[in-house]
This record gives structure tokens, C-alpha cells and sequence, in this order.
């Protein structure tokens, strides 16, 4: 589609308004285009005026660029939007569209902002900037695909990634971090298109933002094309796009300059862009576009015949398509049956259990839990190609790296190819798993996502880890280095090397990279489940259970040790989706109950093999909270009989929510220390002897009353430990 023949005119949108007069076989006049674009503009006035909610001014302002993408360049099917090789985009009858920040809680699918459920909506991008990053990972999903399933002259999957942003969006480290990355990898399935308004909710954005876009973002490894009247001008906006979509090597950015509020008497300015615009700016727009102030929702014949082609042509597509896998299941019907299945979300047509080493074969000796995850990794992710794993800079540390490996690379780097499964995401944990979102979005079940960094930098990652849990997709998240026991780490010991700053060496990263609190965010976040697995059975259990069937619709976080954990005699990977269970002094009718998850349960079973206050104790392992609660009252109660039995949670994190499940907890109160982690154990009191000397003291207390506490009797027993 080569548009040419642009004439400049006069018309009541300016004389920047140009003619398109052979972008198709219908050719549309001048007349119908203006009537398009100020229907469009008149329609956004009447629905954000008739609930007084929503923003009118981008839609206002930017409406020819949705001319552009909807009736002449994207490529989709509005009789089924969920056609597999469409392009995607972020983004149905009128009267849903009249829905529109309507005051309802069911019933209308047009939300102030759309969500993933909704037909024809890629991802629920809500806070700023993630819809890139969301964006960036779609493209690398398309990329990967083609490169995995195409094969000469049949491309199953060939569609672009659209996105539209915003000042704010750029403005965004995140938005930021995805403009970076998917620069360095020439993703040029995506296309960037800005809706450079200048203005934001504070208004006029040159009060806190006047960097050269358009300079940093080719900088950055883009393509980038300008147009300057994006309000006005469809034929440059056409123009454009065409090149955009000719582009090769590199994602395109197009800096498309517009008028916020197009039309209105607030145009230009804050007030148009998240506020209604009032009666009487509503009845000013329509009289300016020539249209009745006291009719609404106008929508002349003429506008759905403007659109009238776009069904039969995405029809048209998909058909083409249908008719190339055909062909594509007649001469390759082992990939064909591959792709179906991960079309249909599954990852595998085997028992992908059967591949995991069963307990006598894992290693008897005592291993950090983030290699005992490693184990898995090389198990099942060689051999499905639904995995794509990746960390922000730390592969090696989070065994997320596989055998026969093969990097996501742009092919020219010599790094890798498309094909590759292995993504380094640098340090960009927040966009990291806002790719993974992407990844996971782009065809629900087609990508597993694995994606890592230490336990702590999960808090720059956890907007985009609650949009996934939100969305209902699935990634599997690894955080290691999860508590104040990380051990040598070495990261500061150059200072050793430089006599004047030798006083200043230590082994270990220290507080800044302790999650002492951490664990509660995640913990409360509904639809996610963060596991704490005690040691390398509860690490096979923690996987089998976030790859579950039930659990398609879940993201999971692993908190994994640096340290070494030994192998639990009484471990048990099958009772992991228990949530909790007994893991010592099984047959014992309990007077006292030990809890404890991750590094610390045996640590737990240490103690409670020196309390000299009762013999009759058992220790629980609760590697998730969550799944726990999911239970019976009757197995929540046998394993916690909290109204029977003292109860004491171990953990070297807050003690946040244990209030839940114990009488008293033995918990970090301040933020940890720079030492080596036996020292930190000794330090904040978590020597099991100890330990079981606190515990001891607060069991004769209760027993001298007959009694368990009550609610409100909760006890810190490491309260004012070890402070700084």
C-alpha cells in the first residue's frame, strides 16, 4: 500500500488537513475523512461527559492516528479477535461503547481502563509505562516463534506489535528500560507510535521534561520517523506507518505530534486530558465539527462505511492464513502438532513429571535451594520450547541457564539468534518481568516465562509481578539470595585491595541486599503464590506445583537460599501444595508446634531437638502460606492445632501475618548486617540453641498458666536482639 497524490486544502480542521486519495481500491474523499475525524472526536466529548469521567483529550487529539492503524494498516479479524496470527495491539456496538465509565461494577466491558478479558484487549497495561515493556515482550514472543515454527515460503506467524504511548509512559523507568532493550535487540516486529501532546495531568509537560525524544530513542537502537501535525495530517500519518512496517533490523518509533483535546476550548492544556470536558465544552466541540450540541452519540452512516471494508479484509487474512497452515501441517506435522498443542496452552504431551530426579537421587549433601532449582531447570526446560528463561544479570547465580542453550540474540551480534530460549534482560528487573507479562499475554499458555534476580530486587519488579497476577498469567519467578544468611558474596571485597578503605572491606552485599520484609507484599497479593521451599524436595515440589494445570492462571515466585540447606528427612514434594505440613515429630500428639519455612526449618528441627521445656514437639514446614489457607479446616487444624498446642514461627524475615498461624514468632526486627551468615544467625538469634532457650522460657510461662495465648497475647521472642 503505496498512498500518494496528498493535496493540501482549507477545511475547518486547518490547513494542515491533507487528502488521501489512493490508499486503497475505494478512494476516500476528502469530505468523508473530516467526517470521520470529527465523529470520532464528538463521540469521545459525549462519552466521558455523559458518566463526568474518563479522557477525552488523547482520543480527541490523536484520532487519526486510530484511522490510521484501524481502517488502513493493521492487520485483524473483528469476527474473531482472538485470531492467533493477528497483529497485536493495545489499544465492539455502540451501546457497549456508550458503557463507557459507566457507574456499574458488571456488565459493560468498556472500563476506564480495559481489561485483558475483554475481546480485542491484548494486556491490562493500567499503571505507566508497563504497556511497553508488555509490548517489547510480545515482539520478542512473535520473533521467537517465527524463528522456531517458519519454515520457506510458509510464515505461520509473520504479524506486527503495535503500541501507542505516551509522554507519561516514557517518562516511566520502565517504559524506559523496554525502550532499551528492545533497541539492543532489533525487534523490528515492533512499532512505537507517541502521541507527543505535551501534556500531562500537571499540565504542559516542559515544566519537568524537555528531552530530545526522538534523538535518545535512535540512540537507543530505533528507527525513528517524525511527523509534526498528528492531529490533522492522516496522509503523513499513513506515510509513516508504511515505512515503519518496511522497516527491517531495527523497531520503529514514530514521534507524531498532536493536539490534546483537538477541538475543545480546553485543548492544549491539562484539563483535557483526564476530566470530562462539561456541557458546555461538549455543545462548543460539536458546533466547531459541525454537528447538533443537542444530539448525542452521533454516528453518521457514512462513518460505518468508511470502516465498511475492514471486516471482509481481516476476513479475508485470516482465511489466508488458515490456508497456509494447512499447507504448513501437510509438509511439517511434527511442528504443526507442537505449535497446536502450545496454542491450545499446554507445554508438554508427556509426563514432564517423569523427568525430575525423585528424592534418593538428589544429592545427600547440603546445597543451596536456588541450585537445587537448577536441577529442574536442566530438567524440563532443555526440553520443552514453551520455557524462555532469563535474569537481570545474573544467569549464573540464579541457574536459570540451560544445556544447549541458545541465546535471544539478534542474529548480527553473533551472540545468538530468535530462535534462542535464553534471554539476558540486563539489569532491568521492573521491565524483565514486564516482558514476561508480554511473553506470557501474547497467546495464554504459549510461553512459560522463568525470570530471576535476587530476592530483594523482586521489589523493583513487583508492579509488573502484580499486573501478571492480576491478568491471570502465568511466569515462574526466581529469587535467591533470600534472607540475611546469603553468605560470602564477595561483591564488595575490591575495597580489600586498597589500603586506605581496608577497614571498610566486608564479605557479603549486607542489608541493602537482605529482604527482611519483602515476603509480605507477596504474600497478601492475591492470585500469587510465593513459595519458600526448605530444601531440594520442597524445590521439586514448589515447581510441580507452579506448572500445575491449576495453576495456568498464577504467577510464582521461588524465595531461594545462597546458602547450603541439608536434604529433610521427612520432606516431601507432593505435600508442598498442602501449603504446610508435619516434616518432624510426625507421631507426636504435640505440646508444642515449631513453624518455619525456607533455610530456616532446619534450623527449626535443630531447636527442637534442644528444648529441654517438652519432648512432645513438632516442627511444620510452611513453604506457602497461601495454599495453606486454601485447605480444610480439619488439615489446617491437625497440622497448627493452635488451640491444643503452643505455636512458634521461625523466620528470618518480619513477622508480619504470622499472627495468623503461631502465639509468638522468632523474627528479624531492624535490617540485617554486613557479616558472613553464621555470624548473622548469631548476630539477630537465630542459633538454634538460642533459640530453643527463648522458646523454653516462653513454654514454662504458658504452662504455668494452662493455657495458650489468646488474640492480642502474640509474642516477639527476638525483640530487641542484636540491634545496629
Amino acid at each position: 500500500m503505496s498512498p500518494i497524490a496528498w493535496n493540501n486544502i482549507n477545511s475547518p480542521e486547518g490547513d494542515g488537513f491533507k487528502k488521501l486519495a489512493n490508499v486503497t481500491d475505494k478512494v476516500a474523499s476528502i469530505k468523508e475523512e473530516q467526517l470521520v475525524l470529527n465523529t470520532i472526536r464528538c463521540l469521545a466529548a459525549d462519552l466521558c461527559q455523559q458518566f463526568k469521567g474518563g479522557h477525552p483529550g488523547t482520543v480527541m487529539g490523536a484520532a487519526a492516528i486510530g484511522i490510521a492503524l484501524w481502517r488502513y494498516q493493521m492487520r485483524y479479524n473483528p469476527a474473531n479477535p482472538e485470531w492467533f496470527n493477528r497483529d497485536r495491539y493495545e489499544a465492539w456496538t455502540i451501546d457497549q461503547i456508550k458503557q463507557y465509565h459507566a457507574p456499574v461494577m458488571t456488565g459493560s466491558i468498556a472500563a476506564g481502563h480495559p481489561e485483558i478479558e475483554y475481546p480485542g484487549i491484548e494486556v491490562t497495561t493500567g499503571p505507566l509505562g508497563q504497556g511497553i515493556s508488555n509490548a517489547v515482550g510480545m515482539a520478542i514472543a512473535s520473533k521467537q516463534l517465527a524463528a522456531t515454527y517458519n519454515r520457506e515460503g510458509l510464515k505461520v506467524v509473520d504479524n506486527k506489535i503495535w503500541c501507542f504511548t505516551g509522554d507519561g509512559c516514557l517518562q516511566e523507568g520502565v517504559g524506559q528500560e523496554a525502550v532499551s532493550i528492545a533497541g539492543h535487540l532489533g525487534l523490528d516486529s515492533l512499532i512505537l507510535i507517541y502521541d507527543n501532546n505535551s501534556v500531562t495531568v500537571d499540565g504542559n509537560i516542559d515544566a519537568c521534561f524537555t528531552d530530545d525524544t526522538s534523538a535518545k530513542v535512535r540512540a537507543q537502537g530505533w528507527h525513528v520517523i517524525d511527523v509534526y501535525n498528528g492531529s490533522n495530517d492522516l496522509a503523513g500519518i499513513l506515510a509513516a506507518l508504511d515505512e515503519a512496517k518496511g522497516t527491517t533490523g531495527k523497531p520503529t518509533f514514530l514521534n507524531i505530534r498532536t493536539v490534546i483535546g483537538h477541538s475543545s476550548q480546553k485543548q492544549n492544556t491539562g484539563s483535557a486530558h483526564g476530566a470530562a470536558l462539561g456541557d458546555d465544552d461538549v455543545a462548543h466541540v460539536k458546533s466547531t465539527l459541525g454537528f447538533n450540541p443537542d444530539e448525542k452519540f452521533v454516528i453518521p452512516s457514512k462513518v460505518y462505511d468508511y470502516f465498511a471494508e475492514c471486516g471482509p479484509k481481516g476476513a479475508m487474512a485470516e482465511q489466508e492464513w488458515n490456508k497456509t497452515m494447512r499447507t504448513y501441517a501437510e509438509r511439517y506435522p511434527s511442528e504443526y502438532r507442537e505449535l497446536q498443542m502450545r496454542l491450545s496452552g499446554k507445554f508438554a504431551s508427556d509426563d514432564w513429571h517423569a523427568r525430575l530426579p525423585s528424592k534418593k537421587d538428589l544429592p545427600s549433601a547440603a546445597q543451596p535451594t536456588r541450585k537445587s532449582s537448577g536441577i529442574v531447570v536442566q530438567a524440563l526446560l532443555p526440553a520443552y520450547n514453551s520455557f524462555v528463561a532469563g535474569s537481570a544479570d545474573l544467569l549464573e547465580s540464579t541457574f536459570v541457564n540451560f544445556k544447549g542453550q541458545v541465546e535471544f540474540q539478534k542474529p548480527e551480534s553473533g551472540l545468538g539468534d530468535y530462535s534462542g530460549r535464553q534471554i539476558r534482560f540486563g539489569i532491568r528487573e521492573f521491565s524483565m518481568v514486564g516482558l514476561s507479562v508480554g511473553l506470557a499475554a501474547y497467546q495464554k499458555g504459549m510461553f512459560i516465562p522463568v525470570v530471576s534476580t535476587f530476592f530483594m530486587f523482586w521489589l523493583y519488579a513487583a508492579p509488573a509481578a502484580r499486573m501478571a497476577a492480576l491478568q491471570g498469567l502465568r511466569f515462574i519467578g526466581i529469587g535467591t539470595h533470600d534472607s540475611i544468611g546469603i553468605g560470602e558474596d564477595g561483591m564488595y571485597r575490591v575495597l580489600a585491595t586498597i589500603p586506605t578503605f581496608a577497614d571498610s572491606c566486608f564479605a557479603t552485599p549486607g542489608p541493602t541486599h537482605q529482604p527482611v520484609e519483602l515476603s509480605s507484599y507477596f504474600r497478601s497479593l492475591p492470585n500469587f503464590q510465593l513459595i519458600r521451599p526448605a530444601d531440594a524436595e520442597e524445590v521439586i515440589g514448589a515447581w510441580q506445583l507452579a506448572l500445575s494445570d491449576d495453576n495456568a492462571d498464577t504467577p510464582s515466585l521461588f524465595a531461594l537460599s545462597r546458602q547450603a540447606v541439608p536434604l529433610l528427612d521427612g520432606s516431601d514434594r507432593n505435600k508442598v501444595a498442602k501449603g504446610a505440613y508435619v516434616v518432624y515429630g510426625q507421631d507426636v500428639e504435640p505440646e508444642l508446634t515449631i513453624v518455619a519455612t525456607g533455610s530456616e526449618v532446619s534450623r527449626a528441627i535443630e531447636t527442637a531437638r534442644a528444648l529441654s521445656s517438652t519432648q512432645k514437639v513438632r516442627v511444620v514446614s510452611m513453604p506457602s502460606q497461601m495454599h495453606f489457607d486454601a485447605q480444610s479446616l480439619e488439615y489446617r487444624q491437625s497440622v497448627l492445632p493452635t488451640s491444643m498446642s503452643l505455636v512458634v514461627a521461625i523466620e528470618a524475615w518480619s513477622s508480619y501475618g504470622w499472627t495468623r498461624y503461631a502465639h509468638a514468632s522468632c523474627s528479624m526486627h531492624t535490617f540485617g548486617y554486613s557479616a558472613p551468615q553464621e555470624q548473622l544467625y548469631e548476630k539477630f538469634g537465630f542459633k538454634p540453641e538460642h533459640m530453643a532457650g527463648k522458646i523454653d522460657a516462653w513454654v514454662h510461662k504458658w504452662q504455668a498458666e494452662s493455657r495458650v495465648p489468646s488474640v492480642g497475647e502474640f509474642e516477639e521472642l527476638l525483640l530487641g536482639y542484636a540491634q545496629h
